[in-house]
Order: C-alpha cells, then structure tokens, then sequence
C-alpha cells in the first residue's frame, strides 16, 4: 500500500512539473525545445493522411450506403464484433416490386412483360451492386479502417510519449538554471542527462513511425487502384445489363408507351405526340416489295437496291438513340430528323429510314412522325 501511495505521489509530481512547464511555454516565460525541420514535417504529413483518410474513409461509405441508419446499424454490428445481416440492394427490391406488380397486373399484358424484363434487368443491377459493395469494403474500406485504428493509434501514443520526454527535458534545463549550490547542480545535471537521453530515444522511435505513413500512402495506392477496378467492372457490368434491355425493348412487340406499339387496342395514357407513329406507318402508302428481310447481308443489299416509293415517304424525328444491331439496321441519334416508308412484308414494328445515302431498318417506337 505504502508503494503504491509513494507511485501515485510520484506521478502526481511529475504530472505537476509537466503542466507548470507547458503552462510557462504557453505565456512565454519558459524555453521550449524546438523539434528539427525535417521531424515537422514528418508531423504535418502524418497529420494530413490521417484527415484526408478519414474524410475519404467516410465519404465512400456514404457513396456505398446513402442511407444513414443503415451505416449506424453497420458501425454498432461491427463494433459488437457481430455479422452484418445481409440487406436487400434498392435495385433487387425494385424488382422485386416489379415482378410482383406483373403477377397481379397480368404478366401476359404488353405492361407486365415490360414489367418482368424490366425486374429482371434491375435484379441483375442489385446484384452487381451488391458484389461492388462488398469488394470495395474489402480491397478498400478495410485498410483505410486499419490505419486509422492501429497504425495511427501507435502513432499518437509514441507522439504524446513525446511530449512529455520533451516538457520533461525542459522542466530538467530550468531546474538546471535555478541551482546554486553545487549539490543541486549535479543533481540538475544528472537529471538533466537521463531527460535528454529519453528524449533522444523517445524521437528516434517516433521518427520510424512517422517515416513509415510513406509505406501507409504506398498501401492506400494499391487499394485505390484496387477500388477503380471494382467500380469500373460494377459500372461496365450495369451498362451491359441496360444495354440488354434497351435492345428487348426496342425490338419487343410490349409496350413501353402504350399507343405507339401494335397490339394496343387502347392507349393507356396519352401518346407521346398527336399522331401515333404505328397508327400512321399502318396507313401509309405502301411502296415496292422487298422479298424478306432474312439475313442481314441480304437485306442489307436489297435495301440500298430498292428506291422508296413515289408516295408515302414520312419525316421523323428520333426520340432516343439508337445502336443498329446488324447491317440491315440504321443507327440513330436522338433529335435527329430521317425520311421512313414502309414496304408491303415488313414487320409493322420496323420502318425503312433514310439519312442521306445511308438507309436501313429502324424500330417505330424509337420514332415520332411528323408530316
């Protein structure tokens, strides 16, 4: 009991010693030792990477989940040391929504086969998101965390020891100023002494740590590199998935418009301009026939073989582009004005346009026709 009582004692006089010391600093009454340029400017970096890590750290966890309780959830997990409950994605419970509202809305409907295809396409976006969630955590939340929570920490800790080595070193030279007797002045200088040499010591290791955020910033790179690569491949995979589908769309006899595709009886809502584009290809005049459409190098040459009808041509205007699948089909731009006609065989859902010497197959719903 009597050592412990002598320890705290101890401590409490060397905790005294250290804020007489840092409070004479602050007002200017007592020297301070000043630490070498090179170690300041070991300081501020260590400084700097530990904030922007913590601020990129927080920052892409907000891009990976935007909801806010859903990150609290995950932080109080994590600090349980508890598993994660996996969690629907935004893209998987819309299709779910989706196929839902197409079981009960009629899957056999021009709707609900849009309804399913469309599901279907954002399950397969939930489930890249998903995949990219879960790798960047990985590759890329996981190390940043592991700075900040150890590399760091030692950091501080060894950076605070080093404080109190210098306030001690310090405290040692103003006692060293006061003593006159000669007694005192040994003693002042062999306290002097041990100070330095705990100072010394105390720097060196801190030193090492603090020349060691260049390894830190060597890792973070990686990982970097290792995040773009997961974000390309999950964008890559979701352009793919849309990609996909705007093709379904386009060349499927549902509708996504209801009004502009045939086998609508009934607009359900109003059409996208006052004349129906299917309405008037199906009044159209109709021009020379062109045998079948079958394969793409075939119609491509019958197409640029055959003259448009004397009467019946139509100007459009491109509603969204459009990428030609083959040969036989034109590409289109959005906003963009062609000239289309229809031929006597042709699929009701296609139209013949033309663009300058340029001429092919487009899909009518990709189209809104003027004069």
């Amino acid at each position: 009991m009597d050592f412990n009582m002598k320890k705290l004692a101890s401590d409490a006089g060397i905790f005294f010693t250290r804020a007489v010391q840092f409070t004479e600093e602050k007002f200017g009454q007592a020297e301070k030792t000043e630490l070498d340029a090179h170690f300041e400017s070991l300081l501020a970096r260590a400084d700097s990477t530990k904030n922007w890590t913590e601020k990129i750290l927080r920052q892409t966890e907000v891009l990976l989940q935007p909801n806010p309780s859903a990150r609290v959830e995950e932080f109080l997990y994590e600090k349980l040391d508890r598993k994660v409950p996996s969690r629907v994605t935004n893209g998987e419970l819309l299709a779910q929504y989706m196929a839902e509202a197409a079981s009960e809305l009629g899957p056999t409907t021009p709707y609900g086969k849009t309804l399913i295809k469309v599901a279907e396409a954002e399950k397969h976006l939930g489930a890249a998101e998903r995949d990219f969630i879960h790798t960047a955590s990985i590759n890329f939340l996981t190390p940043l965390r592991n700075f900040l929570e150890g590399d760091w920490k030692t950091i501080s800790k060894e950076r605070r020891l080093l404080q109190n080595r210098r306030l001690d070193l310090d405290a040692s030279k103003a006692r060293l100023k006061k003593a006159k007797a000669a007694e005192a002045k040994a003693t002042a200088e062999q306290e002097l002494r041990v100070a330095q040499t705990e100072f010394d010591r105390q720097a060196e290791v801190t030193r090492l740590l603090l020349e060691g955020i260049s390894s830190t910033h060597v890792n973070h790179l990686r990982c970097l590199h290792e995040f773009i690569e997961s974000q390309t491949t999950y964008y890559a995979q979701c352009y793919r998935h849309m990609l996909d589908l705007q093709k379904q769309l386009g060349s499927s006899q549902g509708a996504i418009f209801p009004g502009t595709f045939v086998g609508t009886a009934e607009p359900a809502s109003p059409p996208l301009s006052s004349t129906s584009p299917t309405t008037t290809a199906a009044t159209m005049p109709m021009g020379p026939s062109v045998a079948d459409l079958a394969s793409p190098g075939e119609a491509a040459l019958r197409l640029e073989e055959v003259a448009p009808p004397a009467s019946g041509t139509r100007k459009a205007r491109v509603l969204y582009d459009y990428e030609a699948a083959d040969s036989s089909e034109l590409a289109l731009l959005a906003d963009e004005l062609i000239t289309v006609y229809s031929l006597p065989g042709m699929d009701p859902d296609w139209l013949i346009g033309e663009r300058g010497n340029k001429k092919g197959k487009v899909p009518v719903t990709y189209l809104e026709l003027l004069s």
